[in-house]
């Protein structure tokens, strides 16, 4: 009777243990498909560079959409344009979120920056100052001569590099010409200086900032296993988090003496206008001329003044470290893959340098203004991107919910892993995608970069890149230029270049280009008023 008694008390949690092990059954059996999993590493043994790449031939086999397991966390690998519009429009909201990765807790500072920020009250408004205040249409007019100046020095820097008579070929790198390119003009939008070239005036600040930039580029593109395999951080196996610590201490440090010279600086300049009493006008003019002449730290700042609790130095660190990172690898990147598409197919680079000298001429150089008549040129960097996106894996989202994609169910917490390199080059989706063929672009409505979910190289929904306006700029304004001044071959003739892709976050190339160029004849005369 005790036995009894004993079995009828512990009957229904015996039945609820079996109902919750089916619920369980029944979920997994709904996950997307996936190969087998090893214990505590889960499909990291699968997980070959690039990543892109080797995620690509997983879904090859599985389908184009995978549930994998990276150490403790689950992930999501999307890989079709259908998919991927099903995670941006429908589920938009429940991937909004961010994954906490070191990368994040260190140089996001605690997971409040505009990059790793989980979706909420906080990310919103970063997101509307960055949109408002750093890359408006107005905004990003009045940096306009700053692009200017810097694709005229980087002209300048190249004709300086060929013979007196300028008829002969000369080989320069490509990759340090258009990395300084992009850095200095970042840096005169942030701080008002330059730390690259030949007019550089606080030397060590620009060797400090220079190494800073290179360590960033690395540990921001290397991958931390500790992120997916927690116990080798308990063990002290992790020794990556001590470098990205320090890294970050050195860009504090970096950029708090910026912040501090810019506030200095303000500070000194309402003093002046407030001892000032002369006429209105004037007075109203000289504002105006300022307020074309502020940096973004001066724009953050003058919001500090109204919400200091909000607007702290951390939290603009946290938004400069972002505009340094983000915003200059990416582009420059990007121009380097599409100058080695134009040596290797120099057909191209005839056909875009008539569609400049019809446009614009030859006695002046390519203005921003003119890159809305240059639909080719224009062709030429959407078909790049397509190629050689920057981001190939966009920046990994997290479901802060269930959610259900592609019919299948994603537990909470899981990361997203939309893998843009293997839709943009998908056979299935483009015809003949190995080839370099910009005359597919040409007609693309308005100018834009993107053709729905199977074109989407700055990203979309509500995290998409930010700062498309200002790539397309620099990009349209800096490859205009040299597709214009220049006449362009490759070092070995004899050779195509070589296009391996290396390893990191942003798609570089194996090699840094190097090419060999000299002044177009037609040039010459304008460019020797350069």
């Amino acid at each position: 009777m005790e036995s009894l008694n004993i079995f009828l008390l512990f009957l229904p949690l015996f039945v609820l243990s079996i109902n919750l092990l089916l619920r369980r059954k029944k979920k997994n059996q709904l996950l997307p498909p996936g190969p087998p999993s090893l214990p505590i590493i889960g499909h990291l043994h699968l997980v070959k560079k690039p990543l892109y790449r080797s995620l690509a031939t997983i879904s090859k086999k599985y389908g184009p959409i995978l549930s994998l397991r990276f150490g403790s966390r689950p992930i999501l690998v999307v890989s079709s344009p259908s998919l991927a519009e099903e995670c941006f429009t429908k589920n938009d909201v429940v991937f909004a979120n961010r994954p906490r990765l070191l990368i994040g807790k260190h140089l996001g500072y605690n997971y409040t920056n505009l990059v790793w920020a989980p979706y909420g009250h906080n990310w919103r408004n970063l997101r509307r100052i960055t949109t408002l205040e750093i890359f408006s249409s107005n905004r990003l007019q009045m940096f306009s001569n700053i692009r200017a100046d810097e694709v005229q020095l980087m002209i300048r820097r190249l004709m300086g590099s060929q013979s007196k008579d300028g008829h002969e070929y000369r080989k320069m790198d490509i990759k340090s010409t258009l990395f300084d390119l992009t850095l200095n003009i970042m840096m005169r939008m942030i701080a008002g200086k330059r730390y690259y070239g030949e007019e550089v005036k606080e030397v060590e600040e620009a060797r400090r900032f220079r190494e800073m930039v290179k360590e960033t580029l690395v540990l921001g593109g290397a991958t931390n296993v500790g992120d997916y395999l927690p116990f080798l951080k308990w063990v002290g196996l992790n020794g990556m988090e001590k470098r990205v610590v320090k890294l970050k201490e050195k860009r504090d440090v970096f950029l708090q003496e910026l912040i501090e010279e810019r506030r200095r600086l303000l500070i000194k300049n309402k003093s002046s206008t407030d001892q000032d009493s002369g006429n209105q006008e004037e007075e109203e003019e000289e504002e105006m001329k300022k307020r074309e002449k502020m940096t973004m730290i001066d724009v953050l700042l003058l919001l500090q003044q109204n919400e200091p609790d909000y607007y702290t130095d951390q939290m603009i660190r946290g938004t400069l470290g972002v505009l340094l990172t983000a915003g200059t690898d990416t582009s420059a990147g990007t121009m380097e893959w599409a100058m080695s598409l134009l040596l290797n197919n120099p057909e191209v680079l005839k056909k875009a340098q008539a569609e400049i000298d019809v446009q614009v001429g030859q006695d002046r150089l390519v203005q921003e203004s003119d890159l809305a008549y240059l639909p080719y040129l224009h062709a030429i960097i959407i078909e790049t991107l397509r190629i050689y996106p920057a981001g190939p894996l966009l920046v990994p989202h997290e479901s802060s919910e269930e959610c259900v994609v592609g019919g299948y169910n994603i537990p909470r917490g899981t990361i997203l892993l939309v893998n843009l390199w293997a839709i943009q080059n998908d056979p299935k989706l483009w015809d003949e995608p190995n080839k370099f063929r910009p005359e597919r672009f040409e007609t693309v409505e308005g100018g834009g970069s993107r053709e729905g979910f199977k074109l989407m190289p700055f990203g979309s929904g509500r995290r998409g890149c930010p700062g498309e306006g200002m790539a397309m700029r620099v990009m349209g304004l800096a490859l205009g230029s040299l597709i214009q001044c220049l006449d362009w071959e490759r070092v070995n003739m004899e050779e195509m270049v070589d296009m391996t892709e290396g390893t990191g976050l942003t798609l570089p190339r194996a090699q840094p280009l190097e090419a060999k160029c000299k002044p177009r004849p037609n040039m010459v005369d304008l460019l020797s008023q350069l």
